[in-house]
């Protein structure tokens, strides 16, 4: 996320310097909006990150405090999903080849 967002940044600051020269008030004001959204996704990004930084450090408290709960926990949603997956295929097998 953090390359595409850069990218973002530089391609809208590149477009900005490219229309710097450009008389007209839609342009400016276009430039205006285009500023303003790039300070908001700044701030936006900024929240994002910090939250998942603070669950990031959350979950590692918590798998610290209780590993063997953290241990069942992803056991149980690994064969959850693995049951899933197999009645999943399982059914895309059955139509695949039951016509035959």
């Amino acid at each position: 996320m953090g390359d595409y967002m850069g990218a973002l940044t530089e391609d809208a600051q590149a477009l900005m310097a490219a229309t710097s020269d450009v008389a007209g008030d839609k342009v400016r004001e276009a430039r205006k909006q285009l500023a303003a959204a790039l300070e908001n996704g700044r701030e936006i990004y900024g929240q994002v990150r910090d939250k998942a930084v603070e669950s990031v450090k959350a979950t590692d408290q918590a798998v610290r405090e209780n590993p063997y709960q953290a241990i069942g926990i992803a056991f149980g949603v690994g064969a959850l999903l693995g049951y899933l997956v197999a009645r999943q295929c399982g059914r895309n097998g059955d139509h695949e080849y039951g016509n035959g």
